[in-house]
This record gives C-alpha cells, structure tokens and sequence, in this order.
C-alpha cells in the first residue's frame, strides 16, 4: 500500500511543499541507483577488461584521448595531457568507473561510491569543454550541461537520499555493530 506523504523543504530561500508517494520513490531510486551502477560498471568493466588483454597492443588506456581528443579551447587542456600516459590515471579511471557502479548496483556505500562517481563525471565534463567561462562554457552539443553534468546530479540525488538502503546492502551494513559504534561510518552508507 501505497503512503503518502507531505514534504516540506527551504530551497533556495523558498518554501516548497508538495505530496509524493513513498512506494514510487522508493522504486525510482532503486532503478535510478542501479541504472546509473550499470552505466559506470560497464564503463570500467570493459576498459579493465581491455587492458588485461593478453595482446599489449590492445590494453586500453585513457592516453590517447587525454593527448588528443581534449577541444582545443579548453581551459584544462596543459592539465589533461600531464595526465596522458600516467598509468595511476588509467588504473584510477578503470577501477574507479568499475568499483562505484559495482558498489552502486549492490546498495553498498552508496554516498561514498555516489560521490566518488560524481567526481569522476565532473573531470570528463570538465574534459569536454570546448572553452573557458568568458566563451560560455561551450560543449560538443550545447552549452554548460552534457551527459556527464547529468549523471553528477543525479549521483548527488542517490547519495543525498540515502538510495543504497532501498533494496541494498546499507541497510544491513548500517546494523553492525561497527558502524552503530562509529557514527563516522554512516556518513559513508546509505
């Protein structure tokens, strides 16, 4: 059955009320946690895949693109290609994208992986800027928001909600007795 329920928050300087249904959320961020999992999983687990390839010319790596797919007017072009060819920043990128969409599509962490992921989104949106500030934040197909920007938010909604305890290993993590002891701990759940 579902309930409903009033929310009442200050955004912004504004009073926003409305009615919503607890069975509805509760499904949209299970479905949103795992989709977004899946996205990030499957974006790490077929670099890692690639780069364990037994042929050497086939293991993937972020150089190349960090060396030269970059736009020409980005702001962050000289910090992207220091980057190219560091193995650390391909170990980080694939283990990153694998471990978070993991952990996102188990339930488990999910503030922590959300973050992390939310991190990891903000470096390809600042990768694929086109132009600085004072050019309007210019992207490939538009300005200021792509893909990348997107998947933050909404990686800052899942952590923000506590989305891992909605059919996810939080909500049994949170019962230890370790992490009952440890209010730190929670901070990472959810």
């Amino acid at each position: 059955m579902s309930t409903q329920n009033t929310l009442h928050a200050d955004i912004l300087g504004r009073d926003v009320t409305f009615d919503y249904s607890e069975n509805w959320i509760g499904y949209s961020l299970f479905f949103m946690r795992v989709t977004m999992g899946w996205v990030l999983f499957q974006g790490g687990i077929t670099k890692l895949v690639t780069y364990l390839d037994a042929d050497p010319s086939n293991n993937w790596t972020a150089a190349g693109y960090l060396a030269n797919a970059i736009p020409p007017g980005n702001p962050f072009i000289g910090l992207f290609g220091t980057m190219a060819g560091s193995p650390f920043i391909d170990m980080l990128n694939m283990w990153g994208l694998t471990l978070t969409g993991l952990g996102l599509i188990l339930g488990a962490f999910v503030r922590w992986n959300a973050f992390w992921g939310a991190v990891m989104m903000l470096f390809y949106w600042l990768a694929a800027l086109q132009g600085g500030l004072l050019a309007g934040l210019p992207l490939e197909h538009g300005w200021v928001v792509d893909d990348h920007l997107v998947y933050a938010f909404l990686l800052f909604g899942l952590g923000a909600f506590g989305a891992g305890r909605i059919l996810g290993l939080d909500a049994r993590i949170e019962r230890l007795s370790v992490v009952q002891n440890n209010r730190w701990l929670k901070l990472l759940l959810g």
